[in-house]
């Protein structure tokens, strides 16, 4: 059975006043981890009915415009429990498949998940524990890496990116899905109500959740990198042939960029 290390703590990962400065914050790794250990057996619950019931299919319009050919890697950073990587395997030709995360109780689900999946399927995804700033495998593996929703919340985004060029195949592709904020006012409006007053007390009350996620979370969007932003952190880490499209009305970002071949 999963427990969380936030429930054995007495204290939650986050107090109200960490939120103004949480991306700032020098524990903000470790917090984070703490924060979806907690939330784990719930994520995706939460992801459906949160999203109602579109996230699934951003992961797959992510897939789509990663281009894979037959025979291609693909590492899935910041994995979560699993549905970005078993996406890549269940839509596209990619001959192997590796999710890795920092939190191991969401690791503890996808591993699951993987094992009611299709044989065919099954035997190209694989699993492992690692820090999206610190990526244990040799330069040049893959062909394509993706992070789903997970940029916000690393400690140093731009080492992240830098790590991301150094385990890509020359022309590899840097796929990013990212909230956003949407640029049509009414829908902005709502999504911003929905996000900062709805969405934290329903979330908490299906979680059942004390590590103070469900205020970190829509917080950590609304404070997060623009779309031109963004752009820029994709040139520093040295991509080329960037593309971005808002998906959603722009509730989510889709991003792509290529390293130079």
């Amino acid at each position: 059975m999963l427990q969380s290390e936030t429930s054995k703590s007495e204290s939650p990962a986050w107090v109200d006043r960490e939120l103004d400065t949480l991306h700032e914050n020098a524990d903000k790794h470790e917090k984070v981890r703490a924060m979806f250990n907690a939330i784990a057996r719930s994520y995706d619950l939460n992801n459906r009915v949160h999203s109602l019931w579109r996230d699934q299919a951003w992961r797959k319009r992510c897939v789509r415009e990663a281009r894979v050919k037959s025979g291609e890697s693909v590492l899935d950073c910041a994995c979560g429990t699993g549905d970005l990587t078993q996406a890549f395997a269940r839509y596209s030709k990619a001959e192997r498949i590796v999710g890795s995360d920092y939190t191991p109780n969401m690791l503890d689900i996808a591993r699951h998940k993987r094992e009611h999946l299709h044989d065919r399927i099954q035997s190209r995804v694989e699993y492992q524990q690692a820090d999206a700033q610190q990526l244990p495998f040799e330069d040049e593996s893959f062909d394509v890496v993706s992070i789903a929703f997970g940029i916000r919340n690393v400690q140093d985004p731009e080492m992240a990116m830098r790590e991301f060029h150094r385990v890509l195949r020359p022309g590899g592709r840097l796929m990013i899905l990212e909230f956003g904020q949407p640029s049509f006012p009414p829908m902005r409006w709502f999504n911003t109500f929905y996000c900062g007053t709805i969405m934290p007390r329903t979330a908490t009350w299906i979680a059942r959740d004390t590590s103070g996620a469900y205020k970190y979370l829509p917080r950590s969007v609304s404070s997060f990198k623009t779309r031109d932003e963004m752009h820029a952190s994709y040139r520093h880490a040295r991509f080329v042939e960037l593309w971005s499209k808002p998906l959603t009305f722009g509730i989510c970002n889709l991003y792509r960029g290529h390293k130079p071949a």
